[in-house]
C-alpha cells in the first residue's frame, strides 16, 4: 500500500507540473521558440491561385486603364496649344506690332486685290487718249502707281485699251505700264503714303543718294519703312526709293485721306499758278484746271471725277446774289473755294460747260490764261467779260 501511495502521489506529481506548464504556455510565459505560429505562415503555396494567369492579364487591364485620362489629358494640352499657336497668335500678334519692321513677320496672310487683269503705272504720268493715236484727243491723265484694268491689247501705235478705276475708258502706251502689281497691293505694305506737294523726289538711297524719279501731286505711293525724316517706297518698276516726310500725308493702307478746311484746298491749287496749260493734265509739267481741282481736292480729302462733265455735279450749286438796283452780280456771293463753270467765249448763251475756274479769293479766279499756254490769277468784277459767261457756281466746302 504504501508502494502503491507513493506510485499515485509521483503520477499525480507529473500531472501538475505538466498543468503547471500547460498554464504558462497558455499565459505566454515560457514560449519555446519553436512554438508552432499561428495563421497560414509556413504552409505550402498554391501555385495555381498565386499565379494565375487570369490574375495577372487583369492587372495589366488595369493599368491600361489607368493611363487613358492621362493620354486625353496630354492630348488636350497639346491640342490647347496648337490653337493657341496657329488662330490666337496670329491675330494678336500684329496688334502689338503694328507700324513697326517686326510687323512684315507677325501679320496674317494679305488678301490681293488685283489680279492678271490689272496693270499698274509706272511713269510719273500717262496720259489716257480717245482714240490708240497720239493726235487724238486726251481725256486726263494717271499718276505714277494707279491701277488700271486692261481692256484689249490688239491696239495702234504701242497703246492698250484700259479703263481707270473711276470707270474712264481710254487709250494708253502699253510701255508706261506694267504687269506687277505689288507697288498698289494694300496688303503687302505698312504705310500709304499721299504726296501733297507740287512733287516730290524720289531717290536711291535715304541720303546723298541719285534721283530715280518725280512724283506729282496726288501720287499714292506704299511703303514699308520709316525712319527720321524718310520712307522707304515701293515703285512700279521694281524698284524700292526714298523720299522724305515733308510735304506727304501718311495713312493706313486701308485710310482715306481726312477732309480739311477750304483754306488747305485753296492752298494746294495756288502751287500751280503759272504751271503750263494742258488739256487733261495733272502735273505741273502740263495741267489743266479741272485736273488741278482734282488734284487739289483728293490730297484735302475730298475724292471727285477727273471730267469737266462729272465736275459740274458735285458739291452743291451756289445761289448767286445780284444787286437789287442794278441788277449786277455781287462777287461776294461766289466765295474761295468755290468752282465755277463758264461757257465757250464764242457762244454767248450756251449752256454747255467749255472750261473752269477755280476762286481762290473774292473777285479772283484761278482759270486758263487767254492766250491759252498757262495758269494764272484774274481779278473779275461785276463788269468782267467773264460774269456774263458764267453757268453755274459749286460749292465743295460747307
Amino acid at each position: 500500500m504504501k508502494q502503491e501511495s507513493r506510485w499515485i502521489k509521483q503520477v499525480k506529481l507529473k500531472f501538475s507540473k505538466l498543468f503547471r506548464r500547460k498554464n504558462k504556455e497558455e499565459d505566454g510565459l515560457g514560449r519555446s521558440p519553436f512554438a508552432e505560429p499561428d495563421g497560414d505562415y509556413g504552409k505550402a503555396e498554391d501555385l495555381a491561385h498565386v499565379w494565375s494567369l487570369n490574375k495577372s492579364d487583369s492587372s495589366v487591364a488595369e493599368e491600361n486603364k489607368s493611363r487613358w485620362p492621362r493620354l486625353v489629358l496630354a492630348g488636350g494640352i497639346f491640342l490647347g496649344l496648337m490653337l493657341f499657336v496657329f488662330l490666337v497668335l496670329p491675330r494678336v500678334l500684329p496688334g502689338f506690332f503694328k507700324n513697326t519692321d517686326i510687323a512684315l513677320f507677325v501679320e496674317n496672310t494679305p488678301v490681293l486685290i488685283y489680279d492678271d487683269t490689272y496693270r499698274v503705272v509706272k511713269v510719273s504720268a500717262c496720259s489716257v487718249m480717245s482714240e490708240d493715236d497720239i493726235t487724238s484727243e486726251r481725256i486726263t491723265q494717271l499718276l505714277m502707281n494707279e491701277p488700271v484694268r486692261l481692256l484689249g491689247e490688239d491696239c495702234k501705235n504701242g497703246y492698250v485699251m484700259i479703263r481707270t478705276m473711276d470707270n474712264i475708258v481710254g487709250y494708253v502706251k502699253g510701255d508706261e505700264l506694267n504687269s506687277d502689281m505689288s507697288s498698289c497691293e494694300p496688303d503687302l505694305h505698312l504705310f500709304k503714303i499721299v504726296i501733297a506737294d507740287i512733287s516730290k523726289r524720289v531717290m536711291s538711297h535715304a541720303s546723298n543718294g541719285t534721283l530715280i524719279c518725280e512724283v506729282a501731286m496726288n501720287t499714292v505711293l506704299f511703303a514699308d519703312v520709316k525712319r527720321d525724316g524718310v520712307y522707304q517706297v515701293q515703285l512700279p518698276n521694281g524698284e524700292n526709293g526714298w523720299i522724305s516726310s515733308s510735304g506727304v500725308i501718311e495713312l493706313g493702307v486701308d485710310e482715306n485721306t481726312e477732309e480739311v478746311g477750304v483754306r488747305y484746298f485753296v492752298s494746294s491749287a495756288l502751287t500751280m499758278v503759272n504751271s503750263t496749260y494742258l488739256d487733261g493734265g495733272l502735273t505741273k509739267r502740263g495741267i489743266s484746271i479741272q485736273g488741278l481741282v482734282y488734284v487739289a481736292a483728293g490730297v484735302n480729302g475730298i475724292p471727285i471725277p477727273r471730267e469737266l462733265k462729272d465736275q459740274i455735279k458735285i458739291g452743291t450749286e451756289v445761289e448767286l446774289e445780284y444787286d437789287a438796283v442794278t441788277d449786277d452780280l455781287l462777287i461776294e456771293s461766289i466765295k474761295p473755294g468755290d468752282l465755277v463753270f463758264l461757257s465757250d467765249p464764242y457762244k454767248p448763251g450756251s449752256k454747255e460747260p467749255y472750261e473752269m475756274a477755280i476762286c481762290t479769293e473774292t473777285g479772283v479766279l484761278l482759270m486758263r490764261a487767254q492766250t491759252g499756254t498757262s495758269i494764272r490769277l484774274c481779278k473779275y468784277d461785276a463788269d468782267s467779260d467773264v460774269v456774263e459767261r458764267i453757268i453755274t457756281v459749286r460749292r465743295l466746302f460747307k
